[in-house]
């Protein structure tokens, strides 16, 4: 099967651009910058490779709208966008000049001020490595953790409890892996529960990046944390995503979550504020 055609108003300005000087092909992606490929120009519309069209009226469409990608089918283009009724909340694929983020009511998931989502994914990994044996990834999103965690652990468990987040993950060409890597294992669920179901020492490292305090409280409790470290092996490594260190609510969320993780039995835990986070060490 073939992979969706999927634009953003970063694939369609060197079309526009070729049209305007009148050439008669482009060069650009058709996933959102993972590879490049020539398109040809009609006088009406773009024809792409797999002989779909599609109108420069529908190419405008795409370059005004700076906040959505769009996927490409039967000659016509549809935001990728999709409303959970287990949250009440919008899901949004948005571009960034790399790998995309999703945005929930408008909120992006990833850091996206000078840093796109894949390289915010990499200094988490650099954060916690080794990256090696068993790993748990506690909200999947798009997956680009469980993807760079499957590049050198020995097995990925990956969870999820909006199944809203893994549709727009099949569309994101930048996801694909997440579907068919043969060590990574999705789960949908609530972490807060699923994590009950593991033997003690199953992890040698854990990320833990959930969504803001304010709307996941229980993610960052001290009950929750006395799962994460019962499930981790012994010298067992958490990277806990908090947000900015260095900002008032970074200090604040960071100051307690320090403070429950020793409580919790984690014997050493540092700041990372290159990463946006802590590492917490099993003891």
């Amino acid at each position: 099967m073939k992979p969706p055609v999927v634009l953003s108003h970063f694939q369609v300005k060197p079309i526009l651009k070729a049209r305007q000087e009148e050439k008669t092909h482009a060069s650009t992606s058709l996933d959102l910058g993972l590879t490049s490929t020539h398109v040809e120009l009609a006088s009406d519309c773009v024809i792409l490779p797999d002989r779909q069209t599609l109108s420069y009226e529908s190419l405008v469409r795409i370059d005004k709208n700076k906040t959505a990608c769009f996927i490409i089918e039967n000659n016509a283009a549809s935001k990728i966008q999709i409303f959970s009724e287990l949250t009440n909340r919008l899901h949004t694929l948005m571009p960034t000049e790399h790998a995309p983020t999703m945005l929930l009511s408008g909120i992006p998931m990833h850091r996206i001020k000078g840093i796109d989502p894949h390289a915010d994914t990499l200094q988490k990994m650099r954060t916690i490595s080794p990256v090696n044996g068993a790993v748990l990834d506690t909200a999947t999103g798009l997956g680009y953790t469980a993807i760079e965690a499957a590049k050198t652990a020995h097995h990925v468990i990956t969870i999820e409890l909006n199944p809203a987040s893994l549709q727009i993950a099949q569309l994101n060409p930048w996801s694909q892996a997440l579907f068919d890597h043969p060590k990574i294992q999705q789960i949908i669920g609530d972490t807060f529960d699923e994590i009950k179901a593991f033997e003690d020492g199953t992890f040698s490292c854990i990320i833990h990046d959930p969504p803001a305090f304010s709307l996941a409280g229980e993610l960052y409790s001290e009950a929750f944390y006395r799962q994460l470290q019962r499930i981790l092996k012994r010298r067992g490594r958490l990277f806990h995503y908090i947000g900015n260190l260095e900002s008032s609510s970074g200090q604040r969320v960071s100051k307690g979550a320090i403070r429950r993780l020793h409580d919790a039995g984690f014997g050493r835990v540092l700041r990372k504020p290159e990463a946006f986070g802590l590492l917490a060490t099993k003891a």
